[in-house]
């Protein structure tokens, strides 16, 4: 084994450009620490706001990057049970990405953000698990108490995450709406499991939804855009429902849909609202577990299957980055080792 391993790091935040290979030596874990020898890295885009000194931790410069990797371990740090050595895992983001990263031959993560998944599994389905199902679980399931019958809306649903929560709420016998920015994507959402379509640049979406719902509103609306067409979603939920903000990807501002949430008169749909994150699940050791439990189960059931978009090697990481800034992605890029 050779004492130097490639590492991606930046040195300046930028564009992927500033993203750099660079030649370290091995690292050694530390107390409650492990080295897996990476197999396979999951890109998110909370990486490329991060990158860009756009996400709510600053880098460290020069710093490493990246919370979602698969592969073997191969050393561990004092306190961790040594029998993990030999293991394949699958990194949990649940730590600092400003304190350890994952892009590299190899990577120091916490023990305790490993975790097992079904053996069938290849090393690029087990890199593109946990941040797209914990963050769909901890909405749907955890929050949202999504049901049989459960009218459920999707944003910007051609994301990794977008896929996910479309086998979830299928997977809890809901029915899916599906938005897309264009018409297509709307093959690809059918084949992936959605019920309905709702083309944003061709219909308006309130109208849509009230039609597909007969009248009632959708229950849950699971909104990664935010922006002016909030208050259009809010128009769209049924009475007591739920909406749940998680991304920010419109270029204004979001107004808080005030008139909307009051309803209107003894008709009046009041609706709850709410800001919401991973972390909310990944911070609370119990609803991790819960949901750690619940997607390793849906996974060996097959209910829940990770769709990868595209591959890339670790050479052309730079070129990964731009092709998820894109935004043309139908599941998870992966980058191999």
């Amino acid at each position: 084994m050779t004492n130097l391993v490639k590492i991606i790091r930046f040195h300046e935040k930028g564009s992927a450009d500033v993203l750099r290979i660079d030649e370290l030596t091995l690292p050694e874990p530390g107390p409650g620490e492990v080295r897996l020898r990476v197999k396979a890295i999951g890109l998110n885009r909370a990486e490329v706001m991060f990158r860009e000194g756009q996400y709510f931790l600053e880098p460290t410069l020069p710093s490493n990057i990246g919370y979602e990797a698969s592969g073997i371990v191969e050393a561990v740090g004092s306190g961790v049970d040594t029998g993990l050595i030999g293991k394949i895992r699958s990194t949990v983001p649940a730590f600092p990405l400003n304190q350890y990263g994952v892009y590299g031959e190899v990577a120091i993560v916490p023990a305790e953000a490993l975790a097992a998944y079904p053996e069938r599994l290849s090393f690029e389905e087990g890199t593109s698990i946990w941040m797209q199902y914990i963050t769909t679980y901890g909405a749907l399931v955890h929050n949202g108490h999504v049901t049989k019958g459960d009218y459920v809306v999707l944003t910007a649903a051609t994301s990794s995450i977008g896929i996910a929560a479309i086998q979830i709420v299928k997977a809890e016998g809901g029915i899916v709406i599906a938005t897309t920015r264009g018409a297509d994507k709307r093959d690809e959402l059918i084949a992936a499991g959605a019920d309905h379509i709702i083309v944003t640049s061709e219909e308006d979406v309130a109208t849509r939804i009230m039609e597909i719902t007969q009248g009632a509103g959708a229950r849950i609306i699971f909104d990664s855009v935010a922006g002016s067409g909030l208050a259009e979603l809010a128009r769209a939920t049924a009475k007591d429902g739920l909406i749940m903000i998680y991304g920010n990807l419109a270029p204004e501002s979001t107004p808080f849909p005030i008139y909307e949430s009051w309803g209107q008169g003894a008709q009046g749909k009041p609706f709850k609202m709410m800001g919401y994150t991973m972390f909310s699940i990944t911070g609370d050791p119990v609803a991790l577990k819960n949901a750690e439990r619940y997607i390793f189960e849906k996974l060996e059931s097959g209910q829940l299957k990770p769709r990868i978009d595209r591959t890339f090697p670790l050479s052309e990481i730079a070129n990964a980055h731009r092709y998820m800034e894109k935004g043309q992605q139908i599941g998870k890029i992966v980058v191999v080792i």
